[in-house]
């Protein structure tokens, strides 16, 4: 069951309870909302490992995009290498290495900041879910005292 579902469930719960008049409180299944809070306690690690593994593949794409630019570079170099007997040769290779260059990492600063921002977004509704997940906690452990 997902982590919001089980709030969900913790949530209706709780309102459910029977109020206590004049006293702000209510009478709720303490072995339910026990269940509850053991579920969600099992649930988080998942959630934890799923921001874990975005944040490994956001790094194994980078270095991926890296590998990329640096073979680019060096076939760009060989070329470069092979044409320079010619003068004419020579300059058109110079320019067409200039140009794959700055491709290179044109794509690779694409590439970069676009898995940055997706790892970052992801990251930030992780954070948000755990956040509002402790916050409800809180807030039950609160009305339980």
């Amino acid at each position: 069951m997902e982590l919001l579902e089980l709030l969900e469930q913790l949530e209706e719960t709780l309102e459910r309870g029977m109020n206590i008049p004049f006293s702000g409180r209510c009478l709720v299944r303490r072995d339910e909302v026990l269940d509850l809070i053991q579920d969600i306690r099992l649930k988080l690690p998942d959630d934890i490992k799923t921001a874990r593994n975005i944040s490994v593949d956001r790094a194994h794409i980078l270095e991926e995009a890296e590998n990329q630019a640096a073979e680019i570079l060096r076939n760009a170099e060989t070329r470069i290498t092979a044409l320079v007997d010619e003068h004419e040769i020579s300059r058109k290779a110079v320019e067409q290495a200039s140009v794959i260059i700055g491709n290179a990492k044109k794509n690779s600063r694409e590439i970069r900041l676009g898995t940055r921002e997706y790892a970052d977004g992801v990251l930030d509704k992780v954070e948000s879910i755990l956040s509002e997940t402790l916050d409800v906690i809180r807030v039950n452990r609160q009305e339980l005292k």
